[in-house]
């Protein structure tokens, strides 16, 4: 039997939960590139890399081949890419509310609310 949808897309999420991977998805997002450029501009130890560039390919976000002695990763679709910028407008536009709000909090600036203005 296989899973529900809503079980598969809380496995994706999860997946992408890791600042090391979602850097590597970022870096990838260019072009493939192989793992000594991903070591290169990511700095973490290469068992660490290693693991997670597994976790993306079990995922099935990143695919991986061989170029001579090199391991090279690419993105396994233009999607994965899309989703990035999807969560770079979505984070965006939160932290865009909350600075709002502090700088009301911080400013005491009164806008009418629900709870304010005349016989309130």
């Amino acid at each position: 039997m296989s899973k529900p949808l809503y079980q598969a897309k809380a496995e994706l999420f999860r997946t992408l939960g890791h600042p090391v991977r979602i850097r590597v998805l970022e870096l990838l997002q260019a072009g493939p590139m192989p793992v000594r450029d991903l070591l290169a501009a990511i700095d973490v130890e290469a068992s660490n890399l290693s693991q997670q560039l597994s976790v993306l390919r079990r995922a099935g976000m990143v695919t991986s081949s061989r170029e001579g002695s090199l391991v090279v990763y690419a993105l396994s679709t233009p999607d994965v890419a899309a989703l990035l910028a999807v969560g770079r407008r979505l984070l965006g536009a939160v932290l865009t509310d909350r600075d709002e709000l502090l700088v009301q909090l911080l400013g005491g600036a009164a806008t009418p609310g629900p709870m304010t203005g005349a016989g309130r």
